[in-house]
C-alpha cells in the first residue's frame, strides 16, 4: 500500500544487521541485543559508526551525563559515542562480545569472542567504574578486547585503545567463580593463577664459607686520642674515603688495647694525614654485604664488626577478586594477539599495558604491542620496547599531564611507566628488562620463562642486581591456566630468541 513502510521478510538481506540480532527488553537492564540464531566465535556482529565529541565540548557537557559511562576514548583526545547496535549492548563482567576501535574509519567493530547460542544476550565490558549495579545474564561468558583497526600496518597494532579481554568461563580461576564473593573480597594466594618471583636481593650467608669477602685497607691507631681526629668526616671526605661501599661495616674495630680504622677497598694504599701517629696501612678481609640474620652477624663479626640490617619479611600484595579478573582479562588479550602475530610471520611475542585497575586515569587507554623486528628489519623492535614507546607517545601527546602535575610533565616523567603493569607472553630479554626498570615499571607478568635469554630470572634477574635504582615485582602466570578445558598453548618460540 502506498505510503506504508515496507515489511522485511525472512528472505530480505540484513545489510545493517547481517547476524539478524534483535532487541528486546531485559528485566533489570532495559533493552538488550539478543541472538536469533547461533553465532560462531570471532564473528563480526556490528560495525557501528560513532558520534564524536570534541574534547572541550565533552569535558564541558558530556562527562556530566550518563553518556560518560558509554563513551570511548579516541586517539586524538575526542570522545566517541557508538550508534546502532553498539549503543544497545549491555554490560557484563563476563562478556561474550569484544570491541575494536578503528580510528581510521571512525567506527567500532564488535566481534563475538565465543560461540553465542540462540536467544542469548550479547554483552560487552564497559569498565570497572560503573554508575549502575551489573546484572549478570545466566550462562554468559567472554569479555572485550580492543585492538588497532584492521587497516593498520603490523607495527601500528600497538595503537592506544581501551582494551579488555575475552575470558571464557572455563578459563576463569576457581577463585573468580565463587558466587558469594564481591570484587573487593581478597583472594587467597594459593588460588591465584600466578606465582610471585621472590627477588634474591641479598644472600643470608649463614655458613662461614658462604660469606663474600673483599680486601680492605686498614690502619692501627697507636694513640687513642687520635681516633676522634681520624673519624672526622671532613678528613674522610677530603681523602675520598667516605663512600657507601663500606657503609655496612663499622669504621673502628677494637681488639684489646688496639683500635683499627677501616679505610677503603682501593687497589693502592691511601694517603694518611701526617700529623697523627699511625702505623702503616695493611689489608684484611672484610665482608662484602651487611648481616641479615643474627647467625650471619656472628660469623661476619669474626672478620670485621658488621652492621645488622634484618630484612623485613617479604609479603606479596593482597589481591581482590576484581583485580584478579582484570589480570585474567589482560592474559587473555596476550593469548589472542599472540596467535594473530604468528599468522603475520612476526615473532609470536606480545606485550600489553592495561589501564591500571585502581586508577584508570594513570593510563586512560591501554596499549598492546607486538614484536616487529621481522617486518621492520630492526633488531630493537621488541614487544616490550614497542609498548614503552607507545605509552611514551601517548603521554607526550596529552595537552595536559595525565596525572595533572605540570612539573612532572616538564621533567619528562610522562615517558616513564610509573605505577603501570606490563603483561607479556614471554619473559623479556635483558635489554628489555633494563628498559622496563628505567621506565619505572611497577610490576610485570609473563606466561613463559626464557631460561637462556630472560632478564627477569633467566640468565639474570635485572631488578635484583646490586646497585640498580629501581625494582619492580615479577609474577609468572601458571601454565595450568586453562581455556575451554584445554591447556592454552601459544605458538612456539626458539628458546635462544631474546624476547
Amino acid at each position: 500500500m502506498a505510503g506504508c513502510p515496507a515489511t522485511a521478510n525472512d528472505t530480505d538481506e540484513h545489510i545493517l544487521n547481517p547476524q539478524q540480532c534483535h532487541v528486546k527488553h531485559v528485566r533489570g537492564k532495559g533493552r538488550g541485543v539478543f541472538a536469533s540464531r547461533a553465532i560462531p566465535a570471532r564473528t563480526i556482529i556490528e560495525v557501528s559508526p560513532v558520534l564524536l565529541f570534541a574534547k572541550d565540548e565533552y569535558n564541558a557537557h558530556g562527562r556530566h551525563t550518563l553518556l560518560d559511562h558509554y563513551a570511548f576514548n579516541w586517539r586524538d583526545g575526542r570522545m566517541a559515542l557508538p550508534l546502532g547496535l553498539g549503543s544497545l549492548f549491555n554490560h557484563s563482567e563476563y562478556p561474550n562480545v569484544s570491541y575494536s576501535i578503528d580510528t581510521t574509519r571512525d567506527c567500532i567493530v564488535y566481534t563475538s569472542t565465543r560461540t553465542i547460542g540462540p536467544d542469548e544476550e550479547l554483552c560487552i565490558f564497559y569498565g570497572h567504574n560503573l554508575w549502575f549495579n551489573p546484572v549478570d545474564v545466566p550462562n554468559e561468558s567472554g569479555s572485550t578486547s580492543v585492538t588497532a583497526g584492521s587497516g593498520q600496518e603490523l607495527d601500528e597494532w600497538a595503537s592506544l585503545a581501551g582494551i579488555q579481554a575475552s575470558l571464557p568461563d572455563q578459563g576463569i580461576p576457581t577463585a573468580l567463580l565463587a558466587g558469594n564473593m564481591d570484587d573487593d573480597d581478597a583472594i587467597d594466594e594459593d588460588d591465584l593463577p600466578f606465582t610471585w618471583k621472590r627477588l634474591s636481593l641479598d644472600k643470608e650467608e649463614e655458613q662461614i664459607n658462604d660469606i663474600e669477602l673483599v680486601q680492605a685497607w686498614v690502619v692501627d691507631i697507636l694513640d687513642h686520642k687520635h681516633i676522634a681526629t681520624m673519624l672526622r668526616q671532613v678528613w674522610l671526605k677530603r681523602s675520598g674515603l667516605e663512600t657507601d661501599a663500606l657503609s655496612h661495616l663499622k669504621r673502628i674495630r677494637r681488639q684489646g688495647l688496639t683500635s683499627t680504622l677501616l679505610l677503603c677497598t682501593s687497589p693502592h694504599a691511601p694517603t694518611l694525614p701526617g700529623d697523627t701517629a699511625l702505623g702503616a696501612p695493611y689489608q684484611v678481609s672484610v665482608p662484602c654485604n651487611p648481616a641479615l640474620t643474627q647467625t650471619s652477624l656472628h660469623l661476619k663479626n669474626t672478620y670485621w664488626p658488621t652492621v645488622f640490617t634484618p630484612r623485613r619479611k617479604w609479603e606479596p600484595e593482597k589481591w581482590t577478586r576484581g583485580k584478579l579478573k582484570w589480570a585474567c582479562n589482560a592474559i587473555d588479550v596476550l593469548k589472542q594477539e599472540c596467535h594473530k602475530a604468528a599468522t603475520s610471520d612476526e615473532l609470536p611475542i606480545v606485550a600489553f599495558v592495561p589501564s591500571p585497575y585502581a586508577n584508570e586515569d594513570d593510563l586512560p587507554q591501554s596499549v598492546v604491542a607486538y614484536d616487529t623486528r621481522t617486518s621492520t628489519c630492526h633488531p630493537l623492535r621488541h614487544a616490550a620496547l614497542n609498548a614503552i614507546r607507545k605509552v611514551a607517545d601517548f603521554r607526550a601527546a596529552q595537552p595536559t599531564p595525565v596525572r595533572g602535575d605540570a612539573t612532572q610533565n616538564q621533567s619528562g616523567s610522562q615517558y616513564l611507566l610509573t605505577g603501570l603493569t606490563l603483561f607479556t607472553t614471554h619473559e623479556p630479554c635483558i635489554m628489555c628488562t633494563m628498559a622496563l626498570l628505567h621506565s619505572r615499571m611497577k610490576e610485570i607478568f609473563y606466561m613463559y620463562a626464557m631460561p637462556k635469554t630472560g632478564g627477569c630470572g633467566g640468565v639474570a634477574c635485572v631488578p635484583a642486581l646490586k646497585g640498580v635504582n629501581h625494582r619492580f615485582t615479577i609474577a609468572i602466570w601458571k601454565n595450568s591456566y586453562e581455556e575451554a578445558g584445554d591447556t592454552v598453548v601459544l605458538p612456539t618460540l626458539d628458546p635462544e630468541i631474546d624476547a
